[in-house]
């Protein structure tokens, strides 16, 4: 890596893992994100495991889990000889002999995920004394993911900016083309840095017959306010759009699913008081798939609930 400039925490990454594989070997290395019970590949150097990245472990089941709460060494030869290790459910799902494992940190020192590497084999005992090194490699991956995640925000805010053109006349939300270039635009992030994001999709019952029956006027009455329940509930990083007749969408960016599903109930309670009738449906995004499935997985939902719904909508459903 010597005279080598790394233009973000991704190159960066994939650097540190190629270095520590050439130097140390072990059949695949891995920079990881924790999130909840989830354990996310954000990138791998694999030789052997068929591990992508993507690929999603549960957090409990790792050894690096384990070296986190400090039950484990961050180097052990021999895994076998960790009972904290040998007793890990993912030892059940791959063969491991030896493991490496350093926490890394992002803003405020909060734990991130890991870098980290295991082998089929297990390893001479003298691999203990790359522990500095790995460290080392660590902490400077930290520093530079936390400088990167400070920047993301003002990255957002400016991504904001240059859609404000992209907004619905009626509403003040994001239209269809906002909506999708900046859906596009987090899902690269939550790609690097393994952010959690939902999909929270929104269809009003009813304004068709409002339209015929009271007009368009009423109807876009409506609308508005829909869309303002939906800005108010929504967080200010948050991106709401109207991108349909009657639907509307929230992502809810760096926010898992507990937290997306509480979003969803403070919208419930905004739309009964302000008199909307809608259907609501929640996907939260999956590594594997992304936030364009996750919009699927939202709609479906939606209607779902559309469907599971015993009222029949109606003219006076709604305050008009």
């Amino acid at each position: 890596m010597k005279d080598t400039l790394f233009a973000d925490f991704d190159t960066a990454a994939r650097a540190v893992l190629s270095f520590l594989y050439r130097r140390m070997g072990f059949g695949l290395w891995m920079v990881t994100r924790t999130e909840g019970d989830d354990w996310i590949v954000l990138q791998a150097e694999d030789h052997g495991y068929d591990v992508k990245e993507g690929t999603v472990f549960r957090w409990a089941d790792s050894f690096c889990s384990r070296m986190v709460d400090g039950l484990g060494p961050r180097i052990a030869p021999s895994s076998d000889a960790v009972p904290a290790y040998a007793s890990a459910p993912i030892g059940q799902q791959v063969k491991i002999g030896a493991y490496v494992g350093v926490p890394l940190r992002g803003p405020e020192g909060a734990l991130f995920g890991t870098l980290c590497a295991i082998d089929p084999q297990m390893q001479p005992a003298a691999i203990v004394h790359e522990q500095e090194l790995v460290e080392m490699m660590a902490g400077l991956l930290s520093s530079l993911l936390q400088a990167e995640l400070r920047l993301v925000n003002e990255a957002r805010r400016a991504e904001r900016a240059e859609s404000e053109a992209l907004t619905d006349g009626l509403t003040g939300l994001y239209n269809r083309r906002g909506w999708v270039k900046l859906l596009a635009a987090e899902e690269g992030r939550c790609r690097r840095y393994g952010h959690p994001a939902s999909i929270i999709a929104i269809d009003l019952d009813g304004l068709k017959a409002i339209n015929d029956i009271y007009g368009h006027l009423k109807g876009d009455e409506l609308l508005a306010r829909a869309g303002s329940v939906i800005r108010g509930t929504a967080r200010s990083q948050d991106v709401v759009a109207r991108v349909g007749g009657d639907e509307f969408v929230v992502l809810t960016v760096e926010c898992d699913r507990a937290g997306s599903e509480r979003q969803a109930e403070r919208l419930r309670a905004g739309f009964a008081q302000a008199g909307v009738k809608a259907s609501i449906g929640l996907a939260t995004r999956r590594p594997e798939r992304g936030l364009q499935h996750s919009w699927e997985d939202a709609d479906s939902a939606m209607y779902a609930d559309k469907r599971s719904s015993s009222r029949v909508p109606r003219t006076d459903d709604h305050v008009v």
